[in-house]
């Protein structure tokens, strides 16, 4: 019997880039966090004397062969697991493509899950294994391999479980607007010449703003709480935070955290950032928590005290015709228990 798997998405809560570095990437700190909303991926697998991966999909956009994040990390597990397999690896599309959601990213490591769960391999048993594979297939592909809200260093690559907080209503604006992140890492670096950012500084300043996200979010959990998944998920309806204030007003970690490729690409595509102001409805009794861009977009998104503030957030995003989802976000213990998908008989 086949292995279904979500393959949930995130966003990132704040996102500061460093200068080029001469390996050609770039340095940056953010915090990753996991939501509701998820593609499904169905895997077929058995052990064979020669590896064979197929791939299929729903929407005609996914590359179906060796350039898919999934297909990489597949061939890369088994090559380091030393195995031999026939592997079918099926692509149920439900979120935006390319829009900074970290979709392909999650959909690798989905496809890892089932080709785990298939094979008979434990995961427990080769755990840094999985994250340097994770990290040869994409710079974010590690965070889905701990979910929930998730520390990302150096280019991204590097990830620390953070403390979950409460769970939050989130809308997510999905605009038919194509962002390129080459070029918009193009523009970052035409930016920091401008403005005179070194590799050293930055380097500083991304170090102090990591410790800044670790003591915030400990900072987030009540006295006594037990941090990721400790006070169970409510039901999908009513408010979610309960009577007590989200942690990210009650930190203030909303007030500081930003997002800096919206300093490039908000220029280059002002009705992104029409959007986020739609989204942040400022002054208003429905206004957002925090409202950014997401990654290097083109999807946004808003965090949301009640499900009626989220609701109004989409109404007022429908008269430009922007497409949008209604989702929450999803701690550590939730995301992994909701992974694998019960397969009908």
């Amino acid at each position: 019997m086949p292995t279904a798997v979500r393959s949930h998405a995130k966003i990132n809560l704040g996102l500061t880039i460093g200068a080029p570095r001469s390996d050609g990437y770039h340095g940056l700190a953010t915090v990753y966090q996991t939501l509701a909303l998820y593609d499904v991926l169905t895997i077929r697998a058995r052990h064979s004397s020669a590896t064979a991966i197929s791939l299929s999909s729903n929407d005609r956009r996914v590359p179906t062969d060796a350039t898919n994040t999934a297909w990489k990390m597949v061939a890369l597990a088994l090559d380091a697991l030393n195995l031999h397999a026939e592997v079918e690896i099926q692509i149920e599309k439900r979120l935006p493509i390319q829009g900074g959601l970290g979709a392909g990213s999650a959909n690798a490591v989905a496809a890892l899950v089932g080709l785990e769960e298939q094979l008979g391999i434990t995961a427990s048993a080769w755990p840094e294994q999985r994250l340097r594979i994770a990290a040869q297939v994409g710079s974010d592909v590690p965070l889905f391999l701990i979910g929930g809200a998730v520390l990302g260093q150096d280019r991204g690559q590097q990830v620390s479980p953070l403390p979950d907080l409460e769970p939050i209503w989130c809308v997510v604006a999905a605009p038919q607007v194509g962002v390129s992140t080459p070029q918009a890492f193009r523009d970052w670096d035409a930016l920091c010449i401008a403005e005179g950012l070194t590799q050293d500084a930055s380097a500083v300043k991304l170090n102090e703003l990591s410790r800044a996200y670790v003591s915030a979010f400990q900072g987030a959990i009540p006295k006594g709480g037990q941090g990721a998944g400790s006070s169970g998920v409510p039901a999908y309806q009513g408010d979610l935070a309960g009577p007590e204030e989200s942690a990210l007003v009650r930190t203030g970690i909303s007030s500081w955290i930003q997002n800096d490729f919206e300093r490039v690409v908000f220029p280059q595509h002002p009705s992104l950032a029409e959007i986020k102001r739609t989204l942040a409805a400022s002054g208003t009794p429905e206004a957002a928590v925090l409202a950014s861009l997401s990654g290097s977009g083109s999807a946004l998104f808003g965090l949301y005290r009640t499900r009626g503030d989220a609701e109004a957030a989409r109404e007022r995003l429908r008269p430009a015709g922007i497409r949008s989802y209604l989702t929450r976000s999803l701690p550590r213990k939730e995301y992994w228990r909701e992974m694998l998908l019960p397969m009908e008989c």
